[in-house]
């Protein structure tokens, strides 16, 4: 993975790819490259430096061609390295150090991982292939250069039925200018079409056509897009495209309706801010805003489906009696939150898997259970994969609590919730998770109001104390200038410990997986009544210790953890409210949030550690926003 870009175009497409690629460059990346269907054949450059590099390589090269594919890719098979970096060629069988003295035949980007390429790659080359890098997309280009009889799509088709795994793909052959076809399993792509459609994808002569991994490279480009369907192809010419099923069988229009889709550049701007992340961080009381925006009152139709096949919530919360969450990473998290909330709040049993785990382990089905699915881009793989194990063990009730209205998380559910958090550029999610924590609770209130558990003054109240979260938080980020302090004596250590006791030990993971994200100091997180079991063997003068440390009924609890930590030595850091009567002495430090926030004080305290660990990075000098060996949107297992 992580980025594609393809065009077909009476005109230069070189600016729009590598365009299309500055729009996913927040996706993460380690290397990037472009390929061309030019007058001298196919051209090719690559490089593992930024897209802004890329765009220099190839305006000095002086490339230009009107069909052309581009890639950003995030390593899985294969260090980062220029020869590991796509579009990758084939110059048809023979020994590899006369490749480059072949015209290429074949040039190939992809998105995914397959599983089966090691037997591919042994019978290629028992061919005659000989393999310049270690990825398993390799085997791809060869495969389909070993297949081609004249047709591009015939050949695409019959190396797709050799493939095991996920895939993307967009492919160029050297004989067949003006060409792209495009594939989809387990990973995103989607279609923009560049002109006027008429009956049948003809649209007008000489209009361009898009192939994309997420339709906000587009942006700029068409707003008229197709989403493709698992197992699609996709045959681009100029003025052309068609779309088949997994069969083979051409799909009519209406089978793969155009959508209207406005993706919104704006937000990608970095204004007065030094790094994304830093912007989004401030960006969350009016994203916390944005997503409360329209809720008048708890209903169940705040849930009602978007999806392809969709359903009123009301009638599905009348059938269920019990929570399954599935998620990974930061949205994992806030799944662990809403867990305490579900159960005290709506009384209702709730489980939270990580997806990655739960598809793969034996479990028992309940077709009762609401299944959650929480992803900020929508496109997560394990995620998805997660839900569809699910919906297979009969598990029809869904909900997509998600950021992209148009993304397969949301067409694949029966229910919805958007977060509307805005484009969220840098790789370590903040508003999102915030504003996933606030989906999360309104969920949880419209599940206790079906339940007959929510009276009217009671909602009244929980929706006011909702509205005044964008004020309450404009407050904790006032509090930056301590949070800078604690990362300049922070960035000097490479380990720490983070305490938190119910709905806050979540919390206390989501600011250690932060900390480790971005700054790359090791961090752990523990529920507070566990330091005795293990890790206060850690605690030393060199680990600081954060405790997130609410005025909830568990406090006192916390103070006695707190002791233990002091008595070997330990640093504190603390993040109390205003009432808990915690101060600052030798060895702790502590920070009061303006308020107690009862039920809703998780989405208060996140926010201290996000500023934290984005002020250790600076401190240490780390890529904020795209940090070593992350992507921003984990489209493979």
């Amino acid at each position: 993975m992580c980025g594609i870009v393809a065009a077909v175009s009476g005109g230069n497409v070189l600016p729009h790819l590598v365009q299309g690629l500055q729009r996913l460059e927040y996706r993460g990346y380690d290397s990037c490259g472009v390929a061309l269907h030019a007058a001298g054949g196919l051209q090719r450059s690559r490089s593992t430096a930024r897209v802004a590099e890329l765009r220099a390589q190839v305006q000095a090269d002086g490339l230009s061609a009107g069909t052309g594919i581009a890639h950003t890719r995030w390593a899985t098979h294969g260090a980062p390295a220029e020869h590991n970096a796509h579009p990758h060629f084939s110059h048809g069988p023979g020994p590899l150090d006369a490749a480059a003295q072949r015209p290429a035949r074949v040039a190939l980007v992809h998105n995914g991982i397959i599983e089966n390429h090691e037997e591919l790659r042994a019978e290629l080359q028992a061919q005659g292939y000989a393999f310049a890098s270690q990825t398993d997309t390799e085997v791809i280009v060869h495969l389909v250069d070993a297949l081609y009889q004249g047709d591009l799509l015939a050949a695409v088709r019959a190396a797709l039925a050799r493939l095991h795994g996920a895939y993307a793909i967009a492919v160029l052959h050297a004989a067949e200018p003006q060409r792209v076809v495009g594939a989809r399993a387990g990973s995103p792509l989607v279609l923009g079409v560049g002109g006027g459609e008429t009956e049948g994808g003809t649209t007008q002569p000489q209009q361009p056509h898009y192939l994309a991994s997420d339709a906000m490279a587009l942006a700029g480009v068409t707003d008229q897009i197709v989403y493709l369907a698992e197992g699609d192809v996709v045959d681009l010419q100029l003025g052309r495209y068609r779309i088949f099923d997994r069969s083979g069988q051409p799909l009519a229009a209406a089978e793969r309706p155009l959508r209207t889709v406005q993706a919104h550049t704006g937000a990608a701007e970095l204004g007065p801010y030094r790094h994304y992340m830093h912007k989004e961080i401030f960006e969350q009381p009016r994203a916390l805003a944005d997503t409360l925006e329209g809720v008048e009152a708890i209903a169940p139709d705040l849930f009602d489906g978007l999806g392809e096949q969709p359903a009123t919530a009301a009638a599905v919360f009348a059938q269920i009696d019990r929570v399954l969450i599935l998620a990974c990473g930061t949205s994992y998290y806030s799944g662990c939150v809403a867990k305490y909330w579900l159960e005290e709040l709506a009384g209702l049993p709730t489980a939270v898997e990580v997806a990655s785990e739960y598809r793969y382990r034996t479990s028992v089905p309940e077709p009762r259970t609401l299944v959650v699915a929480i992803s900020q881009s929508g496109e997560t793989a394990d995620t998805l994969a997660a839900l569809r194990h699910a919906q297979s063990l009969g598990m029809g009730h869904t909900l997509a609590l998600c950021n992209v209205a148009t993304s397969a998380l949301v067409r694949e559910t029966a229910l919805t919730y958007l977060t509307r958090a805005g484009v969220e550029i840098g790789v370590a999610s903040t508003k999102a998770f915030s504003t996933q924590l606030a989906g999360l609770f309104l969920l949880t209130l419209a599940l206790a109001q079906a339940r007959g558990r929510l009276n009217a003054a009671q909602q009244a109240q929980q929706l006011k104390d909702m509205r005044h979260l964008p004020l309450a938080l404009q407050a904790v980020l006032a509090l930056e200038p301590q949070l800078i302090q604690w990362a300049e004596a922070f960035a000097q250590h490479e380990h720490a410990l983070f305490l938190g006791r119910g709905p806050h030990y979540p919390i206390a993971l989501e600011g250690a997986l932060k900390l480790k994200e971005i700054s790359y100091i090791h961090a752990e997180a523990y529920p507070a009544g566990e330091l005795k079991h293990g890790p206060l063997a850690l605690v030393t003068s060199a680990m600081p210790v954060v405790v997130v440390a609410p005025n909830d009924a568990l406090l006192e609890k916390l103070k006695s953890n707190m002791q233990e930590v002091r008595a070997r030595g330990g640093v504190l850091y603390v993040l109390a409210d205003a009432d808990s009567h915690i101060r600052s002495a030798e060895g702790l430090h502590v920070i009061r949030l303006p308020e107690h926030y009862g039920h809703l004080s998780p989405i208060l305290h996140v926010v201290p550690l996000q500023l934290l660990a984005y002020h250790c990075a600076l401190a240490r000098g780390t890529d904020v926003d795209k940090p070593r060996n992350l992507a921003k949107s984990v489209t493979v297992e």
